[in-house]
């Protein structure tokens, strides 16, 4: 039986998003349906600007009275002013939250130790919080928000063992998975290029929201020429931003990264064209691979 494991990420962050208008203010705001989420299900949305740049990504889920998002810690107040400005007249309060801790768990069957059939943002109570299979994808594993004095030994009692916020970047990055504005750049990335489409990040059918039309016109022109990808490496990790070449011409960009690998965005026409799919950051040679559950566009 493999190893099943949890780590707090304490870069992560909660707000509570109260009041009797929250779903109805949330849905013309964000990139998924917020229907399901007032159903039952967790999601994986962001939320971008008018001209559908990305500004923040977010998990999505009910507990109590209110919709709770889980965002980038050093960024949550950020988010909650942005998305004052929208209120109006809506009947909605915006909350920073502490007294829960957020993290994940993942390994085999990981779900099953929470009672979670393998389905996408499938939820459960755990105490005074939530547990949930990630939204994303099923190899992530599960996605939790605990009170953050005994998350630790609740999990531990239920036979997971501690791991590290690196142990879960090297699970990520294996995957190809972005984690907020360390690997998206503030008003400037894309949802398609950086795998919201096949990630469950955003629905076509929910109706209009901020910055919905650039993204709907990515996907139905197919304009896709670059992708977030996991590369590997050798030697010390390029820096975040170290630029990507091909025979010195501009291929990507190094996103986060750590013991020989990580994340980069990379442009599709120049890795295709590369000697053994090799890039250079710098004087490091990076290999980029699709993960299997990219879509990536034909040649």
């Amino acid at each position: 039986m493999s190893t099943l494991h949890f780590t707090t990420l304490p870069h992560r962050a909660l707000i509570a998003v109260r009041g009797e208008d929250r779903g109805t203010f949330l849905q013309g705001l964000v990139s998924n349906d917020v229907r399901k989420v007032e159903a039952g299900l967790a999601s994986w949305a962001a939320f971008l600007t008018p001209q559908g740049k990305f500004l923040h990504e977010f998990f999505m889920f009910t507990l109590g009275e209110a919709i709770w998002l889980e965002c980038e810690r050093d960024r949550r107040d950020d988010l909650i002013s942005r998305l004052a400005k929208y209120k109006l007249r809506a009947k909605v309060v915006l909350e920073p939250v502490d007294v829960l801790s957020v993290g994940t768990a993942w390994g085999r069957n990981v779900e099953a130790a929470f009672g979670l059939r393998s389905s996408p943002g499938v939820i459960t109570p755990l105490g005074a919080g939530v547990v949930y299979t990630d939204p994303r994808l099923p190899d992530v594993g599960v996605r939790w928000a605990l009170l953050a004095d005994n998350a630790a030994s609740v999990l531990q009692e239920l036979g997971l063992k501690q791991g590290t916020p690196a142990d879960y970047d090297a699970l990520r990055f294996n995957l190809g998975l972005p984690d907020g504005s360390r690997d998206m750049e503030i008003e400037k990335a894309l949802l398609l290029e950086n795998g919201f489409e096949e990630l469950n990040g955003v629905d076509y059918k929910k109706g209009c929201y901020v910055g919905q039309e650039l993204t709907a016109r990515m996907h139905f022109r197919a304009l896709i020429k670059k992708r977030l990808l996991p590369v590997t490496f050798d030697g010390p990790a390029p820096a975040a931003g170290t630029a990507l070449t091909l025979d010195g011409h501009d291929a990507g960009e190094m996103k986060s990264s750590a013991d020989g690998e990580g994340l980069a965005l990379v442009r599709l026409e120049q890795w295709r064209n590369a000697p053994h799919g090799i890039l250079m950051a710098g004087d490091t040679e990076i290999t980029p691979h699709a993960a299997n559950w990219m879509q990536l566009p034909s040649e």
